[in-house]
């Protein structure tokens, strides 16, 4: 079939507090006790956003392209990999056309760095910051994340052809 529509990609992207990290979500840096353990900066936002993107395009998922066991990316400012990927996108003929992004946590309070966040994350996208919907939830004080021992980011992407 010659006739290209819009395609959809969701991602899921979760990690735990870590002593002496700084928290780094949707590539704004946040003040807080705590940052998050991972490989690279560990951006959860930025992360779920990347596995999104690529699931719109079945390009896999971002430990693909970007191994953790890679010491390359070790404390890598997980925007590298957003604009890498927004680049193999592209090169499947597709273009972000908006996102909605939600963050579970207790702790910190998202809402003062919503903006900021979208300012970051909509050049890189080649969106507008309004088409970078963010949200963010608590779990009531249940499971993992109620317990303040981590955070989770989900994120949907809406692609079009080029």
């Amino acid at each position: 079939m010659s006739e290209r529509y819009p395609r959809v990609g969701q991602g899921v992207d979760v990690h735990p507090f870590a002593e002496g990290r700084k928290l780094i979500l949707g590539g704004v840096h946040i003040p807080f006790d705590r940052g998050l353990m991972g490989h690279s900066d560990a951006d959860a936002v930025v992360h779920a956003l990347c596995d999104a993107l690529l699931g719109s395009c079945g390009l896999g998922d971002i430990g693909r392209h970007f191994p953790p066991s890679d010491p390359a990316y070790r404390g890598m400012d997980s925007l590298f990999f957003l604009s890498k990927i927004v680049s193999l996108v592209r090169g499947k003929g597709y273009v972000p056309y908006q996102t909605d992004i939600t963050i579970l946590a207790e702790r910190p309070k998202m809402a003062p760095h919503v903006s900021a966040m979208q300012q970051i994350l909509a050049p890189i996208l080649g969106i507008l910051p309004d088409d970078v919907a963010i949200k963010a939830t608590t779990t009531e004080k249940m499971g993992f994340t109620g317990r303040e021992e981590g955070i989770v980011a989900m994120a949907v992407v809406t692609v079009v052809p080029v």
